[in-house]
């Protein structure tokens, strides 16, 4: 309990945790963690979104896995749509026909298919402006996605890629730096220990962020205690 807070009283430091979605979103069978938002005409199906990440205007995902605070810039495309190039035509006709004509449903088996490729992004990922993320693609915590990128091949973590197709360009840290930083699990943290560590993340460098905290921060609940 906070110090000055009583069993029942507010703690004022935090604000609402509620996810906070903009009334021209569309969310379909998706699951939003704490403090997430999710901003105008982002459309989401079947997604799972983490604690404190957020998307910005008119981004799109659908079978995805976002980590925590990751940062979507606007118009991205997470495991873009695959139309079947082996059929006689890759229009959506051969595939979701329900919506043409009465009593042919939607093709169970190629939206399995489609469910069993989902992109999965760990967390802290900044994905940057218009970035298309394929299907099946995996992006490791940490990674940085630059503008206009087509993610076709997994990422590394802490990787920053960029381009068509996305290359790696450079890794944010030193090998041992991302290491630590994956080892300390921040994201994890309770809020009361990141309100504590955001100061630090403000004015250390990241050596002397991580000699700081990876001593200092409280161990996290077994599952058992869960």
């Amino acid at each position: 309990m906070a110090k000055g807070t009583h069993e029942g009283e507010t703690d004022l430091r935090y604000r609402d945790a509620e996810p906070r979605i903009a009334t021209t979103a569309e969310l379909k069978r998706t699951r939003l963690g704490r403090y997430v938002e999710i901003g105008p005409r982002v459309v989401l199906r079947e997604v799972a979104v983490g604690d404190f990440s957020y998307f910005e205007r008119g981004g799109e995902a659908v079978y995805a896995e976002i980590g925590k605070f990751c940062s979507i810039a606007a118009y991205v495309r997470i495991n873009a749509l695959a139309h079947p190039m082996e059929r006689v035509t890759t229009h959506k006709i051969s595939y979701r026909p329900n919506e043409y004509f009465r009593w042919l449903g939607v093709d169970k088996a190629f939206q399995d298919e489609r469910r069993q490729r989902p992109a999965r992004i760990g967390h802290d990922v900044w994905v940057g402006h218009g970035v298309i993320v394929m299907p099946g693609v995996s992006i490791g915590h940490g990674a940085v996605i630059g503008a206009g990128a087509v993610v076709t091949k997994d990422v590394a973590p802490y990787a920053i890629v960029a381009g068509v197709p996305a290359a790696p360009i450079r890794q944010r840290f030193p090998s041992e730096i991302c290491d630590r930083l994956q080892a300390l699990n921040w994201w994890d943290w309770p809020v009361e220990t990141l309100f504590e560590a955001i100061p630090d993340m403000q004015t250390l460098p990241i050596t002397a962020f991580l000699d700081r905290w990876e001593g200092l921060q409280p161990p996290l609940p077994s599952a058992s205690a869960k």
